[in-house]
């Protein structure tokens, strides 16, 4: 009996904890999700940082999540007058959130060694997009833990249309795939929006 009680209290947590974290192919690609608007937010700054700086290395620009937190960036950017450019991005996020998925909001947090969002953007404003995501962010509310993410992101630009200084991805046209990996396992993202 005591053998079956000590078995149940181990078992117990990691029960719980299944729930909250990345446990399934649906749950990484709702951790995805939740920093899906941050990738446009990422590529705002870096034209803004490429706006400032004067060589490649761009100055830290800041941006806040839709309902929480903020969004830190530094890293490179192509300068000169081409209408392609390459970005190489440090993020760094706190308390950041852009949606609730049910009933609590989707929030992340990075620490060092800073995830990093690469761009290749072709013929801007109205050209094609690649690029990665590879890091480690930290979740709480909706999905708790730790995921790393290794994702390939392909589409096309286009002006935004509430801004047309700004480029976006252009909706109907971006991919994401690759892996999301927790202590629970190494999961599919394929999402298309």
């Amino acid at each position: 009996m005591k053998k079956l009680m000590l078995c149940l209290a181990v078992l117990a947590p990691l029960s719980c904890s299944d729930d909250e974290g990345v446990t399934s192919d649906e749950k990484a690609r709702q951790a995805y999700y939740g920093l899906d608007k941050m990738i446009d937010k990422a590529m705002d700054l870096g034209f803004q940082g490429f706006n400032a700086a004067s060589s490649a290395n761009i100055p830290a620009q800041n941006g806040s999540g839709d309902l929480a937190g903020t969004i830190t960036i530094d890293g490179k950017v192509d300068q000169g007058s081409s209408d392609n450019k390459n970005m190489t991005l440090n993020l760094t996020l706190v308390g950041y959130a852009d949606i609730k998925l049910v009933e609590e909001l989707l929030v992340y947090d990075t620490a060092p060694p800073l995830p990093v969002l690469t761009l290749s953007l072709k013929k801007i404003p109205s050209g094609t997009l690649t690029g990665t995501l590879v890091g480690t962010f930290n979740m709480t509310g909706e999905l708790e833990g730790v995921v790393s993410l290794n994702l390939a992101i392909t589409g096309e630009l286009e002006p935004d249309p509430a801004d047309n200084t700004k480029v976006r991805r252009k909706p109907g046209t971006v991919a994401v795939t690759g892996t999301a990996s927790s202590p629970y396992g190494t999961y599919t993202v394929d999402v298309k929006r």
